[in-house]
């Protein structure tokens, strides 16, 4: 078995990450990575500055908004990720089905249990909210609901505990369409930071909507992106990434042509072809986000992360700001209150990386343009707080 070392893992992280040699584009950045973290939307923007520095907000918008060579849709975990095009049928027919199932099953119960209706009258709500946006063209989730008022039914979710709350049932409603495939999110009605899209019919904003796949073939053309991006790796890896039970996961990897390597005494898998390895890197040094693709690629990340875990991501498994030195996190940045770009480093890095980081801080807090940063769906990192503090 061949034997893949820590430091050839690391040149081909920098490599394929598009940390190394840059990506000309946002939708190469996002072919680089199989998909975008985008559950906070400033996470898409960041990812692919840190992997292509000269481009612009606008030109980001552009392959979102207008080119329409990147999709934003609920996949792996059900999480939103941005994704090209061409990989989001994979990631819609081998994540998404699960659970959305389990989702409608919930939102049944919990329709049922406040009276209000069963799965049929769900369903036929959720054809009407789709008839109303196809009249509309597009619209807000607030337009739609003007067109469709049963949308703005509210529902008490965990009565009587101290944290019973109210909600509507637009975004169970929407969730599902966008999930199914059925409508697609556009452009936000706020700036680049927000979450509020406005919303189309699928078939408008991509005509024929999305191609059918066999959940099979979807995994394993998922799985193979995957492995070009984040091999060698372990199955474990690959199943905590996408979600799948370890059976789909096995099948999958056969299925992609997956060879296996020795990663220092573990079992890794890289495709047929990528097993040759790759040449020395220049140094090169990054200031990735939280959510970053590159930090929450692998649930064994003891290799890249070392002894910084606790530091740098949150007690539930979440990345926050990562400074990165040729393929190994360092330590940790944050937004100050004033709108600077501040990093603390968690070892030595010699004097040449530590000139090319505060390069890096300066050019971002420009790049930002006075924009403030604020965590979305995580808790801050103990870095984090400790910067800000």
């Amino acid at each position: 078995m061949r034997r893949i070392s820590v430091a050839q893992r690391r040149a081909r992280l920098g490599l394929r990450h598009r940390l190394a040699a840059h990506a000309s584009s946002p939708l190469e950045v996002a072919q680089s990575m199989v998909a975008l973290h985008a559950t906070d939307p400033a996470t898409v923007f960041l990812s692919i500055y840190a992997r292509q520095p000269e481009v612009t907000v606008a030109a980001i918008e552009s392959a979102l908004y207008d080119e329409r060579s990147l999709l934003r849709l609920h996949g792996m975990r059900r999480t939103l990720f941005v994704a090209p095009v061409e990989l989001a049928s994979a990631i819609a027919h081998s994540c998404v089905k699960t659970f959305v199932a389990q989702s409608r099953r919930t939102y049944v119960q919990l329709l049922a249990e406040a009276g209000v209706g069963d799965e049929a009258w769900l369903a036929e709500l959720q054809a009407a909210a789709e008839a109303a946006l196809a009249k509309r063209g597009k619209a807000t989730a607030a337009q739609i609901s003007t067109e469709e008022p049963r949308l703005l039914t509210r529902i008490r979710l965990a009565a009587g505990k101290s944290y019973e709350s109210t909600t509507t049932i637009t975004a169970w409603v929407l969730f599902l369409l966008a999930a199914e495939g059925r409508i697609a999110r556009g452009r936000p009605s706020g700036s680049w930071t927000s979450s509020q899209w406005t919303w189309s019919p699928m078939d408008a904003w991509l005509p024929g909507g999305l191609p059918e796949l066999s959940p099979a073939q979807a995994r394993a053309e998922l799985a193979k992106a995957w492995l070009g991006a984040f091999g060698p790796a372990t199955m474990a890896d690959l199943k905590w990434w996408t979600g799948w039970t370890a059976a789909h996961t096995r099948e999958a990897l056969t299925a992609s042509g997956a060879i296996e390597v020795d990663l220092d005494g573990v079992t890794g898998l890289v495709l047929a072809e990528d097993v040759d390895p790759v040449g020395e890197q220049p140094p090169w040094v990054a200031l990735l986000p939280a959510l970053d693709p590159t930090p929450m690629g692998w649930a064994q990340r003891h290799w890249y992360l070392g002894e910084h875990a606790a530091a740098v991501f949150d007690n539930t498994g979440n990345a926050g700001p990562t400074v990165w030195c040729d393929g190994r996190v360092v330590g940790g940045w944050a937004q100050l209150p004033t709108g600077e770009v501040a990093y603390r480093l968690l070892e030595d890095v010699g004097a040449e990386a530590v000139a090319a980081l505060d390069g890096a801080a300066d050019r971002l807090q420009r790049w930002l343009a006075g924009v403030r940063l604020s965590p979305r769906a995580r808790r801050r990192s103990l870095l984090e707080k400790q910067l800000l503090s």
